[in-house]
């Protein structure tokens, strides 16, 4: 950081450089509250303290571990209040967002393994594989059924058919 970072800030472009995002990211943090909205200058331009730049880091590399920007708000609210009670701090919420990536994970390797499966068989055309008892993937069972067999679908009723005797 420049030596004047500790007496005026940095500015927008050089907090965004240092962070590695970009200056349009700053405001939306700013309006989001990850971020408190800096001082300006006379001029109207934005100087942000340096710890800035480590809060915009810590932001990025929660949203790459798979937090959203509302648990990352979240996170930063919980590490403010030092006491929080059992369950609400950060072990707690990791533990959480570790069970959505395990199960993701079972999810992407049961995909994974059925893509294998229809290289396997040697699926080609995704229509005529459908209708082959031996494609491996999840259309087949559902091409199979009728719309009775759907949960959730509903068949229009037939009217009785009117001899026009009223």
């Amino acid at each position: 950081m420049t030596g004047r970072a500790a007496t005026t800030g940095l500015r927008s472009g050089e907090v965004a450089a240092a962070a590695g995002v970009n200056q349009q990211t700053l405001r939306y943090y700013e309006r989001r509250g990850l971020l408190a909205e800096p001082q300006r200058t006379s001029g109207g331009h934005r100087l942000y303290p340096a710890d800035a730049v480590t809060r915009l880091r810590v932001i990025k590399a929660a949203q790459r571990l798979g937090f959203t920007l509302q648990e990352v708000t979240e996170l930063l609210e919980a590490g403010a209040h030092r006491h929080q009670p059992p369950g609400r701090g950060l072990a707690a919420r990791v533990r959480t967002k570790l069970v959505e990536v395990e199960a993701k994970i079972a999810d992407l390797t049961v995909i994974a393994d059925t893509l294998r499966q229809s290289l396997t068989v040697g699926c080609n055309d995704l229509a005529e594989c459908s209708r082959q008892p031996t494609c491996p993937l999840p259309f087949t069972e559902l091409a199979s059924r009728t719309a009775d067999d759907v949960p959730g679908s509903t068949r229009p009723a037939t009217a009785p058919v009117s001899d026009g005797a009223a």
